[in-house]
């Protein structure tokens, strides 16, 4: 079993964390979607905020620890096949990622902070309101979390469709290495 990734493979860490926040975004966005059409009287109307802001907050945890294990545990070199375009779409693809979801975690954090008050985490512990303009910080971070949230979605579909294609197009070892698996 290796944690760790080589320079030819990513490790299960890498591989753990890649699909934990793919999974997580993907519930959160359709979690997101559905609490914005509860009405004042549903029984989940203020439960499933609180579970959004939860999770988001965990979410925030995991991408600093997935950001920080990309310096501590260098992904894959490419492979030799890539073309410059490749190797250059394939960075910035990925920094696009990055971006769009810490984006998406911040303008969440300012929304959920707006009026001052702290985001408890599952009763676990609280993370502080550090900025709060109640109205109209909640109103313009949540048009941004909403748009952000559509954009990663949308990008990271057309992630999984260049893994695709270099699979069963290209057929070269990409998806393989994503999957934590020998190239």
């Amino acid at each position: 079993m290796q944690w760790r990734n080589s320079p030819d493979r990513y490790g299960h860490f890498s591989v753990i964390l890649h699909w934990v926040v793919a999974l997580t975004v993907y519930g959160m966005f359709g979690l997101g979607l559905w609490m914005v059409t509860l009405g004042y009287y549903d029984g989940w109307y203020h439960e499933a905020p609180e579970i959004h802001k939860s999770i988001g907050i965990l979410l925030m945890i995991t991408l600093v620890i997935r950001l920080a294990w990309r310096f501590l545990s260098k992904p894959p070199r490419a492979l030799p096949g890539y073309s410059t375009f490749t190797r250059i779409a394939a960075a910035a693809g990925h920094a696009l990622l990055y971006l769009l979801l810490f984006a998406i975690v911040i303008s969440g954090y300012l929304i959920s902070t707006a009026d001052g008050k702290p985001i408890s985490v599952f009763g676990w512990f609280e993370v502080p309101a550090t900025l709060s303009d109640a109205g109209v910080q909640a109103d313009l971070a949540g048009q941004i979390h909403l748009w952000l949230a559509w954009g990663v979605v949308i990008f990271s579909v057309l992630h999984a469709l260049a893994a695709l294609k270099h699979h069963f197009i290209d057929k070269d070892a990409t998806l393989k290495r994503m999957l934590g698996k020998a190239s």
